[in-house]
């Protein structure tokens, strides 16, 4: 871990402890016991930690993820991945956040248990969306229409689904987790050929509502 600054910020500080927390949640926790033995680690007042995380152990998996998203970014930079066809860019980023929890599987199967909780699934769905947009962000994506959200909704759906097989994967090298992987990401892919196709037939269809429009507000 890094050094902390002389005087560090709050999101110095949960930086800096996501990763602590992590490694102790899989034995304590997602709580007080893994947030303090994370602060003595970093020579971080025990108060100053809880004050660091107020939501508790979603806030502490909250800066973990966040953690992912960096370790991500960092493995894969914008100039290694624009040599990469976009089945290869997603998966390699997927791979990329596997690779960093790899070492807490428990503590992440700890978390997902956590978000699961009824009061806490709209937040564990914020992060599995988050997730979701910097990878396809970072593959190049620039949609603003509703494939924005259509590509988003159907890469978080893959990635929750990747990370349960992940969770029990003993293959080596992770082998059936990246076969299950391929085959998601094949039929992402599909799906984007199929609707592409559907857009590109429908586009210069007679339209009712275009129609109806031009009823109301006629070309002058």
């Amino acid at each position: 871990m890094a050094a902390l600054p002389q005087d560090p910020t709050l999101d110095e500080i949960r930086d800096a402890l996501a990763p602590l927390i992590a490694a102790n949640a899989a034995f304590d926790g997602w709580g007080e016991a893994a947030r303090d033995a994370a602060a003595d680690a970093a020579g971080v007042d025990r108060d100053v930690a809880l004050v660091a995380f107020p939501g508790g152990a979603v806030d502490m998996i909250d800066a973990w993820f966040a953690r992912v998203d960096t370790a991500m970014a960092t493995a894969l930079p914008p100039e290694r991945l624009a040599t990469m066809k976009i089945r290869d860019k997603i998966t390699a980023l997927v791979e990329a956040r596997l690779t960093e929890v790899a070492p807490h599987r428990e503590a992440l199967r700890r978390a997902l248990a956590i978000l699961a909780m009824p009061q806490n699934i709209v937040r564990g769905a914020k992060l599995g969306w988050r997730a979701a947009d910097l990878m396809w962000r970072a593959a190049g994506d620039t949609a603003t229409d509703y494939n924005h959200y259509t590509k988003r909704t159907i890469l978080a759906g893959v990635y929750a689904a990747t990370i349960t097989v992940f969770l029990d994967d003993e293959s080596v090298g992770w082998a059936d987790t990246r076969a299950f992987l391929a085959r998601r990401i094949d039929g992402i892919l599909r799906f984007e050929k199929a609707k592409a196709g559907f857009v590109a037939r429908t586009e210069h269809r007679p339209s009712l509502s275009r129609f109806i429009g031009r009823l109301r507000y006629p070309v002058v």
